[in-house]
């Protein structure tokens, strides 16, 4: 394999918005994210199962429930 063909390949930190930062491998030496698994709403536990049900019910509701 050629070397010269290869990117180069980093140790790159990941910064999140919320000030989380991690380690990863990237062929870019830094990543600055949006959001991240400790501030995302899915994974830390503040978006709850109710709140999808919620969300169906009123799709059903508005187009109907197409399981009759």
């Amino acid at each position: 394999m050629r070397e010269d063909v290869q990117p180069k390949y980093y140790q790159a930190t990941v910064t999140c918005h919320c000030g989380n930062t991690f380690t990863t491998g990237s062929t870019k030496p830094a990543i600055t994210v949006e959001i991240c698994s400790k501030c995302h709403p899915f994974y830390t536990g503040k978006e709850k199962a109710s709140q999808a049900r919620g969300r169906v019910e009123a799709f059903n509701k508005k187009y109907g429930n197409f399981n009759k």
